[in-house]
């Protein structure tokens, strides 16, 4: 059986990109908890902006859709889902609050994450969640031509269970140790997870579950802010690419964490340039929402739309927003690009030189 030692295989991850991307992340990370504590009130909306993100994101990834309208109904618990794809995404919801109200007290342990896959599937009956996979499964892949052929054959189901015990034991030792940055841990851990796919289905919903949890205990807490499964989905391909360079020779323990390893810790350090950004931008109070506005379309190096802007600045209802950008392109400060669904606005710089 695959052992998971963790203690001997961080060492070889520390390579200057690496390097790089571990300190980038632990300087935003100061930065976040000064603007957590300062305005604390002020980030109410990107929670629950990332909530509906996160829980559209990573079902997306896996084929799981339903209209924007009645996502949002969902995420804000307004409805009941109506069908599979809809019990799902509110089964998502469901284990994300969990984890954003209580990650203090969910240690990552075979029960525990249990329990959650239980929960991810509470709309779906009783025998759907909370257990481990009955048959062996495959990881499969699909060809330009539409020929399907197995790309990871993960850990048989009767060895599942000790894997996974294995598998947190080794964690929870490494981290113990004090040794090894827990930024370090987490993404080893996850392609771990992936790797022995312990759940018949929902595998891959709950490794970035289980990503945000980690990470939130580790007191990174940007996920709650900014959508990780978000930019996750946004860089699928790029995902599934370094999932699959990293998984070669897993079985033999001789596989290279690094690819993967650098790409979470990529998708983390954009969650923490984008949740500074945003920041910088909502908590400008000396500022009118209209010159909010404003300064955010002129440091926008390239083009906006008009629902980027609103992501950025969720205290602003849509009116402000029309009115400030009618009012923007009358001063000819800045320009409109295209039209209807793909309009597009950009700042007039041959106008304002500086």
């Amino acid at each position: 059986m695959r052992t998971f030692d963790y203690t001997k295989k961080w060492g070889k991850l520390l390579t200057p990109e690496i390097v790089t991307l571990l300190t980038q992340i632990h300087e935003y990370k100061g930065e976040q908890t000064l603007f957590i504590e300062a305005k604390a009130d002020s980030l109410t909306q990107l929670t629950v902006i990332a909530k509906i993100q996160s829980t559209e994101a990573s079902n997306k990834i896996e084929g799981i859709y339903t209209s924007d309208a009645r996502l949002k109904a969902l995420v804000n618990e307004k409805t009941m889902p109506k069908t599979r794809n809809e019990r799902e995404i509110a089964g998502y919801r469901d284990v994300l609050n969990t984890i954003h109200e209580n990650h203090d007290y969910i240690p990552v342990r075979p029960n525990m994450i249990l329990q959650l896959h239980r929960d991810l599937y509470k709309f779906e009956g009783y025998e759907a969640g909370g257990r481990y996979k009955s048959v062996d499964n495959f990881i499969e892949e699909e060809d330009a031509q539409g020929n399907k052929f197995v790309r990871f054959k993960p850990v048989p189901a009767w060895e599942t269970p000790a894997a996974l015990e294995n598998l947190c034991n080794e964690f929870d030792k490494a981290l113990a140790s004090g040794t090894i940055d827990p930024l370090l841990l987490i993404p080893m851990f996850i392609l771990d997870f992936l790797c022995i796919h312990p759940f018949n289905d929902g595998n891959g919903r709950m490794s970035r579950l289980l990503t945000l949890l980690m990470l939130y205990r580790a007191g990174y807490i940007v996920g709650k802010y900014i959508s990780i499964e978000r930019l996750i989905e946004r860089t699928k391909s790029s995902y599934y690419d370094c999932l699959q360079e990293s998984s070669f020779g897993w079985h033999e323990e001789e596989n290279d964490y690094a690819p993967f390893v650098r790409y979470m810790l990529g998708v983390v350090v954009a969650a923490y340039r984008d949740f500074s950004e945003r920041v910088r931008t909502l908590v400008s109070s000396d500022l009118s929402k209209p010159e909010r506005i404003a300064e955010l379309i002129k440091n926008t190096y390239g083009e906006i739309t008009k629902s980027q802007i609103m992501e950025k600045c969720p205290d602003i209802s849509r009116i402000t927003v029309e009115r400030a950008l009618t009012e923007l392109m009358l001063s000819e400060d800045v320009i409109k690009i295209g039209g209807g669904r793909y309009t597009k606005y950009v700042w007039n710089r041959n106008k304002n030189k500086e």
